[in-house]
């Protein structure tokens, strides 16, 4: 009964951190069972693919299609849409079906793995959240269905339909063929749905139900305002960096024509922002295209989304309050918003636990890899942002290697500062102390 009673009695952190080991460990013995797999595969490559998958990460170290059966790769599936959409979220949705009344315990996990400020208003949060997931990857599944039934037949079309479509809005990465979706590097219907699907995904759902509910621009929160036309910004500046620093690229853009270079471009500069998807070979672009995509794989999507990274609005609030710092202004103003002093050093946190965490991972997986610095650079930030783009590196990791991965992937999913609360202690204290100015700069 005591044991029963610590569980119940776990902060939010710790609680979402132990029940995202839970559902990894049970996905790990579910893709072990000889039903999920065409070939034997090793308890740590089973974890791996759990874990990347929990996490809506994408990167593999077999290959989905062939060494998992229909079977397995339900369960990569449903491990997929519960990482992505959050447990609590899944939670709440069965609790109302069963008629369970949820308590101030349980709205306190929701609004901690949905990161929300507040707790009013986040169990009707949860049932849009849930309603309009269905309703948007039904609705990709058609038009999905429509383009790959047709060439690929009825059965692996509408498969191939399903499984992506999935993967696709929660910016998991996964597919079913080796090569991702490179064969259709100039197909407009993949190319458009697939994007759509892990933008929407990326832009978190506090944003899309505040376009819901308000409709009228002037009426948006700062947050929805600074998603959209950072995401505008960010993607519309990819494009034009990878479309110039790839164009003549022999294993990229060079030998597509000239739309499909561009739609090429579009689809690799959207999708670092923790989609995992690629139609051109990642291990073939540049260094400096990829040392460009690092970034943005570190930026990652928005806050309460599907995707990774340390959030485009953390990335933002940083950049205002140095322009605010060097303009000498006493407050970070944005459209007429003043940004809160505590929101600018939660950004910080984030950044810089981040970038201590990519830079320990990069350190041991140079002592235990034997690949190029900017390849174990990419690698780790592609798990840390849960992006899932790989230069080739994942397939052939050591055990360490993977280890090290597994771990990334886990702590980029729930987030730097879920993990640090899980093992802090609270220490706020009434007592206050002289200040006194310390050199820096």
């Amino acid at each position: 009964m005591k044991n029963t009673k610590g569980i119940v009695n776990l902060s939010p952190p710790r609680f979402l951190l132990g029940i995202f080991v839970i559902f990894i460990l049970l996905g790990t013995m579910l893709l072990k069972l000889p039903i999920a797999t065409n070939e034997h595969i090793s308890v740590l490559d089973s974890l791996f693919t759990a874990t990347s998958a929990m996490t809506v990460t994408g990167l593999i170290v077999v290959d989905t299609g062939s060494v998992f059966t229909i079977f397995g790769q339900v369960v990569i599936l449903l491990l997929i849409q519960v990482g992505g959409l959050g447990i609590m979220t899944f939670a709440v949705v069965i609790f109302l079906m069963i008629g369970r009344k949820i308590g101030v315990k349980e709205r306190l996990i929701v609004t901690q793995a949905l990161n929300q400020t507040s707790v009013g208003g986040v169990i009707e949060l949860v049932k849009r959240l849930f309603l309009f997931s269905v309703i948007l990857e039904g609705i990709a599944f058609l038009l999905l269905s429509l383009r790959w039934i047709p060439s690929l037949g009825w059965k692996e079309g509408a498969y191939a339909s399903f499984f992506h479509a999935i993967s696709a809005f929660n910016n998991a990465g996964f597919s079913i063929w080796e090569n991702s979706l490179s064969d259709y590097v100039g197909d407009p219907v993949i190319n458009i749905v697939i994007s759509f699907l892990f933008i929407i995904g990326g832009l978190g759902f506090t944003v899309i139900f505040d376009i819901w509910k308000k409709g009228n621009p002037s009426n948006l929160s700062l947050h929805t305002k600074l998603m959209i036309l950072g995401t505008f910004a960010v993607n519309l500046v990819s494009l034009l960096v990878i479309f110039i620093l790839e164009y003549d690229n022999p294993g990229t853009l060079s030998n597509l024509t000239g739309l499909d270079k561009l739609q090429a471009a579009y689809f690799q500069a959207v999708t670092p922002r923790t989609a995992g998807f690629n139609t051109i070979d990642i291990g073939s672009m540049n260094d400096s295209t990829l040392f460009f995509t690092i970034l943005l794989m570190f930026i990652g999507a928005g806050s309460a989304s599907t995707g990774g990274g340390i959030k485009l609005t953390t990335f933002l609030a940083l950049i205002f309050a140095v322009f605010a710092f060097l303009k000498e202004h006493d407050e970070v103003v944005v459209f007429r918003r003043a940004i809160e002093y505590k929101t600018i050093v939660r950004a910080l946190a984030i950044t810089v636990i981040g970038m201590l965490l990519i830079v320990v991972g990069i350190f041991f997986l140079n002592i235990t890899e034997d690949a190029s610095f900017i390849s174990i650079v990419f690698e780790t930030v592609s798990a840390f942002g849960t992006v899932g783009l790989s230069t080739g590196l994942t397939g052939h990791l050591t055990w360490m290697g993977k280890v090290v991965i597994i771990l990334i992937m886990l702590i980029g999913k729930v987030g730097p500062l879920t993990l640090a609360f899980s093992f802090a202690h609270s220490s706020k204290a009434n007592i206050r102390y002289p200040k006194e100015d310390l050199l820096t700069g």
